[in-house]
């Protein structure tokens, strides 16, 4: 393909309260075995993007070693390849990325030295599937200097007022664009997804330097849609943003549903992640499941239903784990109940515990008492 990939994965959101209190939000697990920037890397390879840079801040650490190796994506090739940029200190500047036009002016070199003709901007706390191409294709079709992938978002989602929303006339052209309106003009909000030429995209990250800005949507996509010819691309597919701890739950529990699992994971293109050593799921006599997601690792001794357990999860006798998401390596002691509930990774919930979410708010449990730490 004629374009080169950034995941902007460095941000923090502090909607995701303590879920995001030791890793970056693009690190969040998704649907038992994957990572929420798995499914940017996925669509980046499957649309034959052959060199992606990844660039990471807040709490990168989980995030860099599950991006230690390329092999799993497919970027380990002579040519191309997956990078990670993290904030440098140079003689020119000892500040952390102050934004996302900021982090892309701090990396302008890796602009400057590819020879793509085009770049794909996405985030990295996004879950879907999409040929880059197709969008690439749109873009030159319409000759425009931005393309920026929108999603026409259902009635009744009270969240939408959290992402930037475009108004378009009749040929898709952005005419309108506001950054999380208290009151939404449209349905339509942007993805996080952006094509631009890349020569162009240096210009104005020149410019935003010049001027002291540093946010991408800010002060490019808002400040030039009357100068330059900013188009939407209209998803038609399944997309879900995790950056708060209701869309990270209802994201998962998404995955409970069969026509969702069969559309990322037995329709092409594949999701691609980082595959760990770890046994098959063992249901020890007397565990009964009934519609969850139970990852390798797992030893079951209870009852889990409507629920999603990652990575080597124990569920002790005479534990009921109900509608609740529990993270990679945690142990649950017998006679526990769990119920509309966010289970920490690697916390350990002592017999006889209980934690119950009620009047529909998801309770995120987070316990002192780690076996270790990270």
């Amino acid at each position: 393909m004629r374009a080169i990939g950034i995941v902007l994965a460095g941000g923090n959101s502090g909607k995701m309260g303590e879920l995001t209190a030791k890793r970056a939000v693009a690190a969040m697990p998704v649907a038992g075995s994957f990572r929420a920037i798995d499914f940017t890397l996925s669509n980046m390879s499957n649309s034959h993007i052959q060199k992606v840079a990844v660039f990471t801040q807040y709490n990168s650490r989980s995030l860099n070693d599950h991006l230690s190796s390329s092999k799993w994506w497919d970027f380990g090739r002579k040519q191309g390849g997956l990078y990670t940029f993290t904030p440098t200190i140079t003689p020119d500047n000892s500040m952390w990325y102050q934004g996302t036009a900021d982090a892309l002016y701090q990396n302008i070199n890796f602009l400057k030295a590819s020879h793509e003709p085009y770049v794909v901007i996405t985030a990295g706390d996004g879950v879907y599937k999409l040929d880059y191409n197709k969008v690439l294709e749109y873009h030159i079709a319409k000759g425009a200097d931005i393309t920026v992938v929108c999603k026409e978002l259902p009635e009744g989602m009270d969240e939408i007022t959290r992402f930037g929303i475009a108004v378009t006339d009749d040929r898709d052209r952005i005419i309108d664009f506001e950054e999380k309106p208290l009151r939404a003009k449209t349905r339509l909000v942007s993805a996080g997804i952006y094509v631009i030429r890349r020569r162009q995209l240096i210009d104005l990250l020149e410019k935003c330097h010049q001027e002291g800005r540093t946010n991408f949507v800010m002060d490019v996509i808002m400040r030039y849609k009357d100068v330059k010819n900013i188009y939407a691309y209209k998803m038609d597919t399944y997309w879900r943003n995790i950056s708060t701890v209701d869309a990270y739950y209802e994201v998962n529990m998404d995955f409970l549903k069969k026509e969702i699992r069969d559309y990322f994971f037995k329709t092409y293109p594949d999701v691609y992640s980082k595959v760990d050593d770890l046994p098959p799921a063992k249901y020890n006599p007397g565990s009964e499941v009934s519609n969850s997601i139970i990852s390798s690792g797992c030893i079951i001794n209870g009852r889990v239903e409507n629920s999603v357990l990652f990575k080597d999860v124990y569920v002790g006798n005479n534990c009921t784990i109900k509608n609740s998401i529990v993270l990679n390596s945690v142990y649950i002691g017998d006679n526990s109940h769990i119920e509309n509930c966010i289970v920490e990774s690697r916390d350990t919930l002592r017999a006889n515990t209980t934690h119950v979410g009620e009047n529909d708010k998801i309770k995120v449990v987070v316990e002192n008492n780690v076996r270790y730490v990270l």
